[in-house]
């Protein structure tokens, strides 16, 4: 069964786990929303995504320079307690999302984070090259969404493939740390250093 960007958010708003895990678990399940939700509570990912509403006041500033000392990033990454900031799983999933962000540079922690004006302008050269295509208006929307998705997949460090596992998004990282440790954890931001670039 086709699995559509519209019920892999459905699912996500529902559970507030990863678009990937999402798309995953609907996959198993044959397209049924409510197996795939069930999918995801088994695995203690809908359990995570609860835990993602707690404050998260405590964690780590970590550096990292890439060999060759080209690249370098500096990356927060917020956890509840200053316990589980010490713990090693949690700086090994720091370490891993800093080593992430110097080999496939993204823009943004999430979405949410992109400024209107550039999706805006995504959006319109996105619609402008469906158009050419002639194909009805509610299909150059569709394509013109799955676009966008694919946009913020490329520039968003939360959607994109995470380079050690591409089969799983940098979320789906994190929520794997939530539910295994059991506190919310939250990349709060970070910065890329390029030689060079100014």
């Amino acid at each position: 069964m086709q699995i559509s960007a519209s019920m892999v958010k459905e699912l996500r708003e529902k559970t507030g786990v990863g678009m990937m895990a999402c798309k995953k678990a609907l996959t198993e399940a044959d397209g049924k929303l409510d197996e795939a939700e069930k999918i995801l509570r088994k695995r203690g990912e809908a359990t995570a995504a609860k835990k993602a509403g707690r404050a998260a006041g405590e964690g780590l500033i970590h550096s990292y320079i890439h060999t060759g000392s080209k690249v370098g990033v500096l990356l927060e990454v917020n956890c509840e307690t200053d316990f589980t900031a010490r713990n090693e799983d949690f700086k090994g999933m720091v370490k891993d999302i800093a080593m992430h962000i110097a080999a496939a540079s993204p823009r943004y922690v999430s979405r949410e984070d992109v400024p209107e004006e550039i999706v805006a302008a995504e959006r319109e050269i996105f619609s402008d090259q469906a158009k050419k295509t002639g194909k009805p208006e509610n299909v150059i929307e569709k394509i013109v969404d799955g676009k966008i998705d694919k946009y913020y997949s490329e520039i968003c460090l939360l959607e994109q493939p995470f380079v050690k596992d591409p089969d799983k998004s940098v979320q789906d990282l994190v929520t794997e740390r939530i539910s295994r440790i059991g506190e919310n954890m939250k990349v709060a931001r970070f910065t890329r250093y390029v030689l060079g670039d100014s």
